[in-house]
């Protein structure tokens, strides 16, 4: 096996775009029309850090423009290259058209690594780096809006936000340039959870459906599912703790960078993830079982495998012996396309990235929306919501008091239901019914076509369709 050539990550999309394309009906032109990136921008510039001149190289690829802004991540790692952020970009773009969020893709990075600099640098490098993008209006809240990734959040959205805002200081929509901001400087409730919580409702969405749960050769609901998470980051973390805390997973093993950590009975996530906030890693935590070479437990037995971390961690050289029957990409290109073949022809099913890491990009929609709207989601209606159930409770009250203990109000229901919907329950819900209409699209595909034996290519037909409409309504 190790004879043949491991696609590089720019490859595998290449390849699994190609797979899609293949079976539509694309006019001349059309296919290499959305294939390729439409420009790539490579910024050096330099910082005066702890007394000398450091440089350092940034890039932001815009891969479609089929709509606008463009939209994606700004990852933070000293493995970032242009190929990688533009295959990165073209995910968006895809991911963008299936969940319906109305953006082109793109995607940005820095060769930096976060945890070698202090804060007052890191910010005075991400500032420098929104400088250098902003001049060229690859940070505007109508043309290409950023976000966190690996290795960025909350902290660098704000430091960006507020360097584009000093730049364009009439602009009125200034905190719509990027989203995954903090909720006190322009931001919206339920960002930071969103793509792991959008890994949840994925699964719940593939779980409502008996027919697909019998292809993967499962049974039943989530309740009691074995679960294998590789990487505990922010989608790793809320993804593992809502499944457990929310729906009855077992999460029995977590890989991360110090190595693996596997319990049978269950890890504990919270308590894990704080252990791992003060460590620094999986290593010495008080129970469960060890291993140095986590990746080991990425072929450990389980009903649903998510890796949540690094592109490729399915390869080649391990996808003979995973036997997860069920794998949720919660991250970018975990599987490489040589690794999707093998997994298929094992009959394993495979909810993709494209579909399965977009609650981010979603509720960053959200974000955006509210930034443009200057206004907090359900301010306007939530009590008079309240005021609306309030008619229907006092009415089943004095049903309550003329029925006695023939008929009662079950214990917290009129507190649950007075309650009106604020933000965060409305930016969730919205997430929901994304994940689910999104999922819907798929497997109406995937079991209708008789050439499309696959989530993944289903993601991608339904996908591609739809950019390509959007051009021929531009009039290509």
């Amino acid at each position: 096996m190790s004879a043949i050539k491991e696609p590089t990550f720019r490859e595998s999309v290449d390849l699994m775009f190609n797979r899609a394309v293949a079976l539509m009906d694309l006019p001349p032109g059309m296919e290499e029309k959305i294939r390729v990136c439409n420009a790539t921008y490579t910024v050096r510039f330099g910082v005066r850090l702890r007394g000398e001149m450091h440089t350092f190289v940034g890039y932001r690829s815009v891969h479609s423009e089929h709509m606008e802004p463009v939209k994606g991540g700004i990852r933070y790692a000293t493995e970032v290259n242009q190929d990688e952020v533009e295959a990165l970009a073209a995910l968006m773009t895809y991911k963008c058209a299936l969940v319906e969020a109305p953006f082109g893709g793109s995607k940005g990075g820095l060769c930096v690594d976060p945890r070698e600099w202090d804060e007052y640098e890191l910010e005075r490098i991400t500032r420098r780096f929104a400088y250098e993008l902003a001049k060229r209006d690859l940070i505007h809240p109508s043309q290409n809006v950023p976000a966190p990734d690996m290795g960025t959040g909350e902290r660098e959205m704000a430091w960006i936000a507020d360097q584009y805002r000093r730049m364009n200081t009439t602009d009125i929509n200034a905190r719509a340039c990027v989203t995954g901001k903090p909720v006190n400087a322009g931001g919206i409730q339920g960002r930071t959870e969103a793509t792991g919580r959008g890994v949840q409702y994925a699964l719940r969405e593939f779980f409502r459906h008996p027919e697909d749960i019998k292809v993967a050769g499962l049974s039943g609901s989530l309740d009691g599912k074995r679960v294998i998470v590789q990487g505990l980051g922010n989608v790793g973390y809320h993804a593992a703790k809502f499944l457990s805390e929310e729906d009855g997973c077992k999460i029995i093993a977590v890989i991360e960078r110090d190595g693996g950590l596997y319990d049978p009975e269950g890890l504990n996530i919270e308590e894990l993830h704080k252990w791992i906030a003060k460590h620094g890693g999986v290593d010495g935590y008080p129970s469960g079982q060890f291993i140095r070479d986590g990746s080991k437990y990425l072929e450990e037995e389980c009903d649903i495998l998510i890796p949540a971390a690094l592109e490729g961690v399915i390869n080649l050289g391990n996808a003979d012996n995973i036997k997860a029957p069920l794998i949720i990409e919660a991250a970018n290109g975990p599987v490489t396309a040589g690794a999707d073949e093998i997994l298929r022809n094992k009959g394993i099913v495979i909810i993709p990235d494209m579909y399965a890491n977009a609650g981010g990009v979603t509720v960053s929609y959200f974000e955006w929306v509210k930034n443009l709207s200057h206004i907090r989601f359900g301010r306007m209606g939530r009590r008079q919501e309240e005021a609306r159930h309030e008619l229907i409770v006092r009415e089943l009250e004095k049903l309550d008091d003329h029925l006695g203990d023939a008929w009662t109000m079950s214990p917290n229901f009129k507190e649950r239901y007075l309650r009106g919907a604020g933000e965060l329950e409305l930016v969730r819900s919205g997430l929901d019914d994304t994940m689910r209409t999104a999922y819907q699209s798929m497997r109406e595909i995937w079991h209708s076509r008789e050439d499309c034996d696959d989530l993944r290519t289903a993601a991608y037909l339904v996908s591609i369709e739809k950019v390509a409409a959007s051009y021929r309504a531009l009039g290509l």
